[in-house]
């Protein structure tokens, strides 16, 4: 068995992107703002969740003070963030407006909350302490980067140069250091149980030196569950492709293939990690989203 890409991704909602989880909200927007607000009840989470768009699931996103933070974890180098960014405040925005009855067609201008989009990356791939990726890169037409833009700030959590925003945030530095003592312990080849027990003696090692110790003592089994689901979702997409090839028939493959994609989706996970984890073709992915989304 390989190593979950995506529990670092799970395991950064469950510590900042739940209801209970307001305190650590607050004090990684502390740290990145140079701000000292200490009212954690003055944060509405806007998180965009799977059961309204299929496919399209954000991590972190909120309101304070008139701006939307949206906070994404990267185990994987995308240089799309900026367009999935992009989408997100689009879905964002439409829930805001309907939420406060508001209509773009309206003659007066329509305030909105500032976005501030950032991406944390902790991935294996060298990359530097902070960059600044650009949606008008992905243009065809370069001649219109002066025209319109949209950014994602990305900060490198692996980088030694960063530990002034892990020092300013407990959580954070935390949440950097359980994921540290997983990977420590888990290794390429492990049997789902070999795996379990890494991933329980990392969580107890942190327990024991003081790290997260009341969110892992509650969450001790929804954080291995989150780290192993993995397994299960690369079982499944192998049995449904040998049930494929079993029927001897090209039409059975597909099939399968559509499956897998549908059980993903429905498990909130983003096109672009299907493509990644399966290495299926993203005009596939869509056509399957699509067909989802129509069937609402």
């Amino acid at each position: 068995m390989e190593i979950n890409r995506q529990y670092k991704d799970r395991l950064f909602r469950l510590l900042f992107g739940k209801e209970e989880s307001r305190d650590n909200i607050l004090s990684l927007y502390n740290a990145l703002q140079g701000t000292d607000y200490t009212n954690a009840g003055d944060i509405e989470l806007t998180t965009i969740e799977d059961a309204i768009y299929i496919g399209m699931k954000n991590d972190v996103s909120f309101i304070i003070d008139d701006r939307m933070p949206l906070w994404e974890q990267q185990s994987t180098y995308n240089p799309n963030m900026p367009v999935r960014g992009f989408m997100y405040y689009g879905k964002l925005y439409d829930a805001y407006l309907a939420k406060e009855h508001r209509q773009v067609y309206s003659a007066s201008l329509i305030k909105l909350p500032t976005p501030q989009y950032i991406v944390f990356y902790n991935g294996n791939t060298k990359r530097p302490l902070y960059e600044k990726m650009r949606l008008s890169d992905a243009f065809f037409d370069n001649g219109v980067k002066d025209m319109y833009e949209w950014t994602a700030d990305v900060y490198n959590l692996n980088c030694r140069e960063n530990n002034g925003l892990l020092e300013a945030c407990k959580p954070l530095a935390d949440y950097s250091e359980l994921v540290r003592r997983i990977n420590e312990r888990w290794h390429r080849g492990m049997t789902k149980e070999e795996a379990q027990k890494a991933v329980d003696e990392a969580v107890a090692s942190c327990i024991r030196d003081g790290i997260l110790v009341d969110f892992l003592t509650k969450h001790r089994a929804e954080v291995v569950d989150v780290c192993l689901t993995e397994f299960d979702e690369k079982a499944y997409a192998e049995t449904l492709l040998e049930d494929g090839r079993k029927m001897g028939l090209e039409e059975g493959i597909k099939e399968g293939v559509r499956k897998l994609i549908e059980q993903m989706l429905r498990d909130g996970k983003s096109p672009d990690e299907i493509h990644d984890f399966c290495h299926i073709s993203m005009e596939l992915i869509e056509s399957v989203r699509e067909e989802m989304l129509s069937q609402k």
